[in-house]
């Protein structure tokens, strides 16, 4: 079997989802605590084995690679102020990968930006990671998939547990559960209206072959004009053995504002140095004692909880 070593991220997308901060800002950039969104999908791709990481972007993304450049005026400044730990921070980010980028010029979509990595992927197996999914997990979520493909050989996406309501929000499979948390997947629909054929969704985490390629360059436009990934996955399902993976992990949809927020709350309370201080002032803020900083007497901050 060909080595697993390749990984791309999609990050051409507009980001209207978070308009108007997305205006400039390329969404993959927004801050999660003190890290960019998109950073955690580099460091999980990485945490799973694969280092050759190529970015497909657009006009206007350019500060994605200058992020994980050398900054040799900030390094030196850093130096000659004896800021030690920060630069030792800087350094770390600038010599963790060196990147491939491609352009996608039209927002044809997510097929099509898929597509566009042909040339730099090659005739290997590769790794899809949406940035917008961060996963919160002690086992990279990768790094599970990639063992499930490489027990098997054959496709793997990753899928998550949700709600009858919110079928409607995913692309769903049609399959069985072979083994725990592995499905075979027959086929997939796309935000079923009615009907759904399973409460397993697809999530932004795909291990793929080569053979998605030409799929990809026959798939005509679907929804909104664009080439959609799930068109050709359907076909590749029903050439093959395809699987499904249920991962262990937490996912948030961080190209939208709540689940950003969420987000943000979740990976703080984790974070190494801001976590306990974070807790104590949510415990303030939503308990019995005064969140830091808060100057109003106590009967005003009961009544503002009771809004919340």
């Amino acid at each position: 079997m060909p080595s697993l070593r390749t990984c791309v991220f999609p990050c051409a997308g507009f980001g209207t989802r978070f308009f108007p901060a997305t205006k400039v800002i390329p969404k993959e950039m927004l801050p999660l605590v003190d890290k960019p969104i998109l950073q955690y999908g580099i460091e999980e791709a990485l945490g799973s084995g694969l280092d050759k990481l190529i970015i497909v972007s657009s006009k206007g993304k350019d500060t994605i690679i200058d992020h994980f450049d050398r900054t040799s005026e900030l390094e030196r400044s850093l130096k000659e102020r004896g800021k030690t730990d920060l630069l030792a921070e800087v350094d770390a980010v600038s010599s963790m990968v060196d990147l491939i980028t491609v352009r996608q010029k039209e927002a044809l979509g997510l097929g099509h930006a898929v597509l566009m990595a042909h040339d730099a992927v090659g005739d290997h197996p590769f790794a899809v990671v949406l940035p917008d999914d961060v996963i919160l997990a002690d086992d990279p979520c990768l790094m599970q998939m990639r063992r499930v493909f490489e027990e098997t050989g054959r496709p793997v996406i990753a899928l998550m547990e949700v709600s009858q309501e919110e079928t409607s929000r995913y692309g769903i499979i049609k399959g069985e559960e072979i083994r725990d948390r592995v499905f075979r997947v027959r086929d997939m629909v796309e935000k079923p209206k009615v009907s759904p054929p399973s409460r397993f969704a697809i999530i932004g985490r795909y291990i793929l072959p080569p053979d998605i390629f030409p799929l990809l360059e026959k798939t005509e436009r679907g929804a909104g004009g664009e080439i959609q990934l799930t068109d050709a996955l359907r076909e590749l399902a029903r050439s093959g053995e395809f699987y499904g993976y249920v991962f262990d992990g937490k996912r948030y949809d961080a190209g939208e504002k709540l689940g950003y927020l969420k987000a943000t709350v979740d990976y703080a309370l984790k974070h190494p140095k801001l976590g306990a201080d974070f807790r104590a002032y949510l415990e303030g803020l939503f308990g019995d004692g005064k969140a830091a900083g808060d100057s109003r007497p106590p009967e005003r901050r009961k009544n503002d909880r009771r809004r919340v």
